[in-house]
């Protein structure tokens, strides 16, 4: 007899519609080798959001206080004053000058601050930038004093001489094994790029949590719209 019609697929339902497949953006970024370094806590025991605030908070405060002590140095410079000869040398330790440019780097670092707690308060990304930047760039900093200590050895001793004779310790430290004393001065540094390295890489990751979370936001309302149309 003829042959039956065979019968067509079934209707999906709204849920099957609704179902998308998995963006091969996000499937790539999972896939990275660098997606072995990303984590949503820090120091574990709380988020990199949190974590950030609270490192936000804390470089806040530092730079609110030494901007508290140097707007107090500007208006009774006698108290903060030493002559040349407290020194032991032919400078002077702050004068107008330096007074005033440490006084700016203060208010600037207050607003990088106040900028990276709010940006990670408010899921802000980009206000977490000039933060993140200015980690890299005291990370580098600090890179090129171990490599100095490591390079030229001899600048210790150099540094410990200018000293002003009343520095306290100084002639006990003068008194160490100079190759002691570039040891101790590279592991202590070392330990401090190792502590600073984490916390960029805590406030990377941070970035990258709201970053990932604002997109992820705007493809659930692109494909909304989309299925709705």
């Amino acid at each position: 007899g003829p042959a039956r019609p065979q019968p067509g697929p079934a209707p999906r339902s709204g849920a099957d519609r609704d179902a998308q497949p998995e963006p091969r953006g996000a499937a790539k970024m999972l896939s990275s080798p660098w997606a072995r370094f990303y984590s949503n806590s820090c120091c574990l025991c709380c988020h990199v959001r949190t974590g950030t605030i609270i490192l936000g908070v804390w470089y806040l405060i530092i730079n609110s206080v030494v901007l508290l002590i140097l707007l107090s140095a500007l208006t009774d410079p006698d108290q903060y004053h030493l002559t040349s000869a407290e020194l032991g040398g032919d400078f002077e330790f702050m004068d107008d000058a330096n007074m005033c440019i440490a006084t700016a780097i203060s208010l600037l670092m207050i607003l990088i601050c106040a900028m990276a707690t709010y940006g990670a308060y408010k899921q802000h990304a980009a206000w977490i930038i000039p933060f993140f930047c200015y980690q890299i760039f005291d990370f580098a900093l600090n890179t090129l004093v171990a490599i100095s200590v490591l390079v030229y050895p001899s600048t210790i001793q150099d540094y410990l001489r200018q000293l002003p004779s009343n520095f306290p310790y100084k002639e006990e430290i003068m008194s160490v094994n100079p190759t002691c004393l570039v040891v101790i001065i590279l592991l202590f540094i070392s330990i401090i790029l190792a502590f600073k390295g984490y916390l960029i890489s805590c406030v990377w990751n941070c970035y990258r949590y709201i970053n990932g979370r604002n997109n992820s936001d705007v493809l659930v309302y692109i494909t909304t719209n989309d299925t709705a149309v």
